[in-house]
């Protein structure tokens, strides 16, 4: 099970300030370009949560396979015994019958709690962001102050920004300063919930 691919800067994006400006009001403003993938994927506190995603995302595939197997097993137990005799055959066979109807319960709750699972690795992510998203506004807010900037634009919503007017490495530092590091606690989420997680 491979962490989500969560974006988890949507909601700090909507706290930046991205403007449609013409061409001669944006030559009066100063600009900043950040890149919100590299600030993630390089801070202290990204690779740290990226680290423990990985490891909970590990335990959870250890307990799938656990659930698993046996399922598996007896599924195979099924189709060799069941494989030279008709299906009339079989509904004369209440055992046969009974085991078969097991096998396939197990598999349907065997996928309702690899669905949990998931949920609960987005869950976790969600969970371990909400500081760092908190962090973020404010170095955000800082650099803006230091700098004089009037707008902050995500430069992949950008064709071409110079390295001049890139923030990025600014913010990682002062974010690594700010949070090196958060709990990562995996979120575990009511058996049989297959909802996906609440924004």
């Amino acid at each position: 099970m491979k962490p989500s691919s969560l974006n988890p800067f949507a909601i700090f994006a909507a706290a930046v300030t991205l403007m449609a400006i013409s061409a001669p009001a944006m030559a009066q403003q100063t600009i900043l370009v950040i890149n919100e993938d590299q600030i993630l994927r390089e801070s202290a506190v990204g690779q740290h949560i990226a680290t423990r995603l990985q490891a909970i995302s590990t335990e959870l595939d250890g307990e799938l396979r656990a659930l698993r197997t046996p399922i598996d097993e007896e599924a195979e137990r099924l189709n060799a015994e069941t494989a030279a005799i008709t299906q009339e055959a079989i509904q004369q066979r209440p055992d046969l019958l009974q085991r078969i109807q097991t096998v396939s319960q197990q598999a349907q709750e065997f996928e309702a709690r690899r669905q949990q699972y998931s949920n609960e690795l987005v869950a976790t992510e969600r969970a371990a962001m909400r500081p760092v998203l908190e962090a973020l506004q404010a170095v955000l807010q800082e650099v803006v102050e230091d700098r004089n900037a009037d707008i902050v634009i995500d430069r992949g919503a950008l064709v071409y920004a110079g390295q001049s007017v890139d923030a990025s490495v600014d913010v990682i530092e002062r974010l690594n300063a700010r949070l090196p590091t958060v709990p990562v606690n995996r979120v575990r989420l009511p058996e049989g919930d297959a909802q996906q997680p609440q924004q």
